[in-house]
């Protein structure tokens, strides 16, 4: 377990060993989401799934980095249709784990299986589609839709719940009851399934039997148990014979009660059927317009809240670019005062924060003198350290100060030869030939030219002198086209005055 403040090691002790935070809370808050989670588990085994779904939220709400957690819950999602949201719990897993994480191999199963990753994801969309056609009375056209969906995605429950209410809306009960048992199967104790199965019961008055032997509030039915007849009861026929008279007279009683029964049934029944059946309908219209309603609402609200993201985006906006001016004013104010201070390192690291589009044109005159001024500054502070430091011997330190020197001008022969020798006494010959032979081809046939080449390696001699050699032929040949350019020109005008002079 490690701190939520410093991220170090915690031990059994109430405080962090490295910064001292109290971390009771955070480890009872840990305790709670594993508690939470073993709950869940225990529920998903049972096929509780929205049981299940409660108990790791509730998990993940206490400590989100519990891996084992959001994988189940994202489980549980797949199992229940909801396709996306198990991905985003998956995703948000590996994120938080890369390694050594099941939901990795989740994913990969779901990319691997391109084509059921698209039948699922065109069942939401069609389901959306269905519940929309509900919403503006094209009921048959949404339960074809339905029919459809649940046949290529079996573990729907929404699918399930909006065909069954389409169903009892309709007074196909039995079909409604068929729907609902199968999506019972999927998640036993789901409340939405749940109300629509008692919905059912109390229109056509028959309890729904979800499991062999037990009715939906936990009846038992089946045949009552039937005791043998002792064995004495055989020897009294003659008993019963006797008294058949009597027998007879119960007999013409229990067949009288019987025809009462029968006669309250047919008459009584039907009458409360269709109280019931009239009170059913009034629910489910209600239930329906009140859907309309709710969604209405939704829209309303998403609207609103759309809108609303939309203003905090601007202003979002508005106040990163006041950011980023006023940043860019005060790095230019910072740099003025550090230079005005001497302090030229830290006004060239200011002008560096500097975004130009932020400032007005009274503001990049400033900065522009500014950085013309510092340029000039640098280079005649780096100059003279470097040169303090060659004579120190300390040719590390005049080679940094030296370069930097150079990279803000590359035309100082003072900065180009104790540069050049700071790397040749520093044992670095590579360096020291290159800036030599700058030297060379920046003061041609000059005396610092001279005094460059007598320090040049043989190998960079050569490599020099062979370049020079190239752009001397060049240069001669040019020449040389140009006198063949000019002779040619001179005998063009000879042949003209010699014809002029002839025609004369």
């Amino acid at each position: 377990m490690k701190c939520m403040n410093c991220g170090a090691e915690l031990t059994e002790a109430a405080y962090c060993p490295k910064c001292g935070c109290d971390v009771s809370v955070q480890k009872q808050a840990i305790v709670l989401s594993g508690l939470y989670y073993n709950q869940g588990l225990e529920k998903a085994q049972v096929r509780d799934l929205s049981g299940a779904i409660d108990q790791l939220k509730r998990s993940l709400k206490f400590y989100k980095l519990n891996v084992p957690a959001r994988n189940l819950l994202g489980l549980v999602y797949f199992e229940t249709g909801e396709v996306v949201a198990a991905l985003s719990e998956w995703v948000i897993s590996k994120n938080i784990r890369p390694e050594d994480n099941i939901a990795t191999e989740y994913i990969r199963i779901l990319q691997q299986d391109a084509n059921r990753l698209d039948i699922i994801n065109q069942t939401i969309k069609k389901y959306n589609i269905a519940l929309a056609n509900c919403m503006d009375g094209n009921e048959d056209v949404a339960m074809i839709q339905l029919k459809k969906i649940l046949a290529r995605n079996p573990k729907l429950i929404k699918g399930y719940h909006l065909l069954a209410l389409l169903y009892i809306h309709n007074k196909e009960y039995e079909r409604a009851r068929r729907l609902l048992k199968k999506a019972i199967k999927i998640d036993k104790t789901n409340t939405t399934t749940l109300r629509f199965l008692r919905e059912v019961d109390e229109q056509t008055g028959t309890a729904t039997t979800l499991e062999s032997h037990f009715s939906l509030w936990g009846g038992r039915h089946g045949a009552e148990a039937v005791q043998e007849k002792p064995a004495e009861e055989s020897s009294s026929a003659a008993y019963h014979n006797g008294n058949a008279g009597r027998g007879l007279s119960f007999l013409n009683v229990l067949l009288g009660a019987v025809i009462g029964a029968a006669a309250i049934w047919f008459l009584f029944i039907p009458s409360y059927t269709r109280t019931i059946n009239r009170e059913a309908n009034e629910k489910v219209t209600k239930y329906s317009s009140d859907m309309a309603v709710y969604a209405s609402q939704i829209e309303t609200m998403n609207g609103q809240i759309k809108a609303s993201q939309e203003t905090v985006e601007t202003a979002r906006e508005q106040i990163e670019n006041a950011n980023a001016k006023s940043s860019s004013y005060d790095n230019l104010i910072i740099a003025q005062n550090a230079y005005n201070n001497g302090s030229y390192e830290s006004a060239a690291t200011a002008l560096a924060q500097i975004d130009t589009a932020q400032l007005s044109d009274e503001a990049k005159t400033v900065y522009n003198g500014l950085t013309s001024q510092l340029q000039t500054s640098l280079l005649a502070a780096y100059k003279k350290v470097g040169l303090e430091s060659f004579a120190a011997a300390d040719y590390d330190d005049s080679i940094v100060k030296l370069e930097a020197a150079r990279a803000i001008d590359d035309t100082d022969y003072d900065i180009l030869n104790y540069l050049a020798h700071s790397y040749r006494l520093n044992n670095n010959s590579a360096k020291a030939d290159e800036i030599f032979s700058l030297i060379v081809q920046k003061y041609p046939n000059s005396k610092q030219s001279e005094d460059a080449m007598l320090y040049l390696s043989e190998d960079a001699k050569t490599a020099l002198q062979n370049q020079i050699g190239d752009a001397s032929d060049g240069t001669a040949a040019s020449k040389t086209r140009s006198r063949d350019e000019g002779s040619e020109d001179e005998d063009e005008e000879q042949d003209e005055d010699q014809d002029n002079s002839e025609d004369d």
